[in-house]
């Protein structure tokens, strides 16, 4: 039977519990079990399409063209796990279908309540990932333990091990043993809270996770498994990774994290570990013979999580060149400014990241000039594709009203323009183009050479597009339409052949790099910047 681990957080939010998850999937994985991941989040949206991200963080897209919680983009980074719309519930998601059903006499005249109906549902979202191939499913719950909007999430996991029986599920909560540097000690009162509060509930945590600044002492230990009435050994130490995200899960194996689980849940079949090229990762990042600058140039910059998936491909693309990449990231609202500008001027590559609405896209396009005038490697994505594009056609065409119809409707020169099949839409969640598309290379360009063919399939979350009817005046001009949509109509990567490494795509390339699998475009693109910077003496 599919076993069940249960990932729930305390004391506060934003403790890594996506991270530790992943990380438990890939120690599981590594010892030859098949290992779903899921996250259920107590939000009332349906889903982050919607949601700012300076709320959220960056909205995460799956092949299924699901948009989802960044979260899952650990667990692409971290595991095989495959993933699909049924790896991220929500509650507005899970509510909907309880009251399409009501509304469908689905329930044949029943009060519907929250226990049994809305954590009947959510039991049933859990199981969907069940099946006999499936060894593990790691389910994160969203929030922290205490917050209301949680409850019924936790109350279905209460209601889980009844259902599939206790030896198939095992409860893990994360939680924060803070470091108070007046009384320079660690103190443990917070976690007993929060399990406290979980056994409030109803569930006994099997293990507890502590995140922690400092190591625990065998006192600090012992207390927690005194009051949180789990085992001494079952107390687990992860510390903040002082180096990088990648050092997790080699630290919980080096805790025997992986063992306790395999033990608790009589995981039988399960192998040794074998983290070969996890370790070859490390000692990669560790002792980098490169080091480059890049400057992520985007709307929502002060946010680090807006662009989380992009940081991650960009280290990526430096283990692959076994260069440092140093990032700087630019408010595209402040390239106006002088030093700004001459900032740009000294780094090894520019990135242009996606994003949505007018402010900041003029920063946007004079940073495309700049890369473009100084031969600095220019990477754009999604919107940065289309800002490139809007900067050609002013600088190089002269079409000084370029413009995309989403910042200027009555643009005399709409160079991008939205796509025929979005004007008709009028909800904006879930109706952008989404998900996996199919695009076909040029032979013989920069991109085809990147990914070593001609025919690729990329995650898409757009409404705007490169206007078809201004192609060959670009052509013309010395922009080079590298890629398209296999039936020639959508542009889909742009290259200038004068420019040492100038590619613009209309995909999001960085949701489908992992650090054992870096995108072929930014190991290109950070292969262009350390040639940038060191010459041909680098290779």
């Amino acid at each position: 039977m599919t076993k069940h681990i249960f990932v729930t957080g305390g004391v506060v939010s934003s403790l890594g519990k996506g991270l530790t998850s992943a990380s438990i999937g890939m120690l599981l994985e590594s010892r030859g079990l098949s290992v779903r991941m899921q996250k259920l989040d107590p939000y009332i949206n349906v889903d982050p399409g919607t949601m700012s991200p300076y709320q959220h963080g960056e909205v995460y897209v799956l092949d299924d063209g699901s948009e989802t919680d960044l979260d899952l983009g650990h667990y692409e980074r971290f595991t095989r796990s495959p993933l699909s719309r049924d790896s991220n519930w929500t509650t507005g998601q899970i509510y909907q279908r309880v009251i399409e059903k009501e509304r469908h006499g689905g329930y044949l005249g029943q009060t519907v309540q929250v226990i049994p109906h809305i954590t009947n549902e959510i039991k049933k979202c859990i199981m969907r990932l069940a099946s006999p191939d499936v060894d593990v499913i790691i389910t994160e719950i969203g929030g922290t333990v205490g917050d209301i909007e949680s409850l019924p999430f936790l109350e279905a996991i209460r209601q889980f091990s009844q259902d599939v029986g206790k030896e198939n599920c095992l409860y893990i909560h994360l939680t924060l043993v803070p470091f108070l540097k007046a009384a320079r000690e660690l103190k443990t009162k917070p976690t007993q809270h929060s399990v406290g509060q979980l056994r409030q509930i109803g569930i006994q945590p099997d293990i507890v996770v502590c995140r922690t600044e400092q190591k625990l002492s065998k006192e600090d230990c012992d207390k927690i498994s005194l009051f949180c009435n789990v085992p001494s050994n079952c107390v687990i130490e992860e510390m903040d990774a002082d180096f990088s995200i990648y050092e997790v899960p080699l630290a919980l194996m080096n805790n025997k994290l992986d063992e306790l689980i395999v033990q608790k849940l009589g995981l039988t079949k399960a192998g040794q570990s074998d983290l070969t090229s996890w370790q070859e990762i490390l000692q990669r990042l560790r002792h980098p013979e490169h080091e480059i600058t890049v400057a992520v140039v985007g709307k929502y910059a002060k946010h680090k999580d807006a662009y989380k998936s992009i940081y991650e491909a960009l280290v990526h693309g430096g283990i692959a060149n076994r260069t440092s990449v140093r990032v700087i990231r630019i408010q595209s609202e402040d390239v106006d400014r002088e030093e700004t500008r001459q900032l740009l001027k000294t780094v090894n590559g520019i990135l242009l990241p996606g994003g949505f609405g007018e402010r900041g896209v003029e920063g946007k396009i004079e940073a495309v000039q700049i890369a473009r005038e100084n031969n600095i490697p220019f990477f754009g994505i999604c919107l940065g594709m289309q800002c490139a594009v809007i900067e050609f056609g002013r600088n190089i065409l002269g079409l000084a009203d370029a413009n995309s119809t989403e910042f200027d409707k009555d643009s005399s020169d709409p160079v991008i323009c939205l796509m025929d099949e979005q004007r008709s839409i009028v909800d904006m969640g879930g109706t952008m183009r989404l998900g996996s598309q199919p695009t076909t290379l040029v032979a013989g360009s920069k991109a085809a050479e990147a990914y070593g063919t001609t025919g690729i399939a990329e995650r898409h979350r757009h409404r705007y597009e490169f206007n078809y009817q201004y192609r060959d005046q670009f052509v013309a001009g010395g922009l080079s339409i590298a890629g398209t949509s296999p039936d020639g109509k959508l542009v889909e990567v742009i290259e200038l052949n004068s420019h040492p490494w100038f590619i613009a795509v209309q995909y999001h390339p960085e949701f489908k790099s992992q650090p054992t699998h870096p995108h072929p475009l930014f190991r290109g693109f950070v292969a262009a910047a350390v040639e940038k910077r060191y010459g041909s003496s680098a290779k």
